[in-house]
C-alpha cells in the first residue's frame, strides 16, 4: 500500500477508516493534531465515505522525542519551580496528544460495527483532542518550552493494545476510567495553577475539563447503549470489564458531580476503591 504524505492527499472518493489511519500514522505532533481535525471536518461535511477498507496499525506513528519512560521514572510535575510549571503543562500535552490517537483509532477499529453515528461521536473527540493538544503546546511555548523538551508518560497506549478486539472493552477502560480520572485530579491542578497566579492556565485546564465531560458521556452512552443491546446491566458489565483489563486500582477522592454530568453514576464506581 503506498503510504500517503498527509490526510490532504486522499482522493476525493476515500473512505474514513483510510483518512483515519493516514492520521494515526502521521508522526509530527502538529500534523497529527491538524490531520485528526481534517479528518473530522471532513467527515462531517459528507466527503469521507463510510467504508472500512483499511486496517488501524497496532502503533500509531510518534515522533522521536519526547522519550517514553516507564511511569516511575517520570519528572515530578507541578511544583512551584519553572520546571516544575513546565514538566505539568509537558505531562499534560502529552495526555492530549497520546487521546488524538486514542480517539481516532476508536472510531477507525470500531465504525464499522459502530455505526456512522459512533464515527461522528470520536472524530469529533479527535478534534477536541487535537485542539487542547495545540493550546498546551502553546502554553508550553510561552513557559520556554516546547513538547519533546522532557520525557513523558510511555503506557498511555497500553489500554488500546490490551482493548483492541473488544469494543466494550475500550468504552469501559478509556473514556469511562482513563479520561473519568481526568475529571477527578482536573479540579486539583486548577488549584495549583489557581496558586501560581496563572490564571490563563486556570482558564485552560477548565476549558478542558468541560470538553472532557462531554467525552466521557460519549463513551459512556455508547457502552450503556451496547449493555443493553446484549441484554447486560451496564454497571456489572463494565465491573467486570474493570477487573479483566485494569491493572490498577480507582482511587478516590472523585469528582462525583462530573462523573454524574457524563452519566457515570455512583452505581457504577461506588462501593469498589480501595
Amino acid at each position: 500500500m503506498t503510504r500517503l504524505k498527509s490526510v490532504t492527499d486522499l482522493p476525493a472518493d476515500a473512505s474514513v477508516a483510510r483518512a483515519i489511519r493516514s492520521a494515526l500514522l502521521t508522526a509530527d505532533p502538529t500534523a497529527k493534531a491538524m490531520a485528526a481535525r481534517d479528518v473530522a471536518r471532513r467527515w462531517r461535511q459528507g466527503r469521507l465515505a463510510f467504508r472500512f477498507d483499511d486496517s488501524m496499525p497496532d502503533t500509531p506513528a510518534w515522533p522521536a522525542a519526547p522519550e517514553l519512560l516507564p511511569p516511575a521514572q517520570m519528572p515530578r510535575r507541578g511544583g512551584g519551580s519553572d520546571h516544575g510549571r513546565i514538566a505539568l503543562w509537558h505531562a499534560l500535552a502529552h495526555i492530549e496528544f497520546v487521546a488524538i490517537d486514542l480517539a481516532l483509532d476508536m472510531a477507525g477499529r470500531f465504525g464499522a460495527e459502530m455505526g456512522p453515528g459512533f464515527v461522528s461521536d470520536f472524530l469529533a473527540v479527535a478534534a477536541d483532542e487535537a485542539m487542547h493538544f495545540a493550546l498546551l503546546a502553546r502554553k508550553l511555548r510561552s513557559l520556554g518550552s516546547h513538547y519533546g523538551a522532557l520525557p513523558a508518560h510511555g503506557g498511555l497506549w497500553e489500554a488500546a493494545t490490551q482493548t483492541r478486539h473488544d469494543v466494550a472493552a475500550r468504552l469501559a477502560i478509556v473514556p469511562m476510567v482513563l479520561e473519568a480520572r481526568g475529571l477527578d485530579v482536573t479540579p486539583g491542578t486548577m488549584r495549583r495553577v489557581r496558586g501560581q497566579g496563572d490564571v490563563l492556565g486556570v482558564k485552560l485546564l477548565q476549558r478542558i475539563l468541560d470538553d472532557e465531560i462531554r467525552h466521557v458521556a460519549i463513551g459512556t452512552k455508547h457502552f450503556v447503549a451496547l449493555s443493553e443491546k446484549a441484554g447486560e446491566t451496564p454497571q456489572i458489565r463494565w465491573k467486570c470489564l474493570l477487573k479483566s483489563y485494569f491493572r490498577g486500582s480507582l482511587k478516590p477522592p472523585f469528582n462525583d458531580s462530573a462523573r454524574l454530568a457524563a452519566g457515570l453514576s455512583l452505581d457504577f464506581y461506588g462501593g469498589i476503591a480501595p
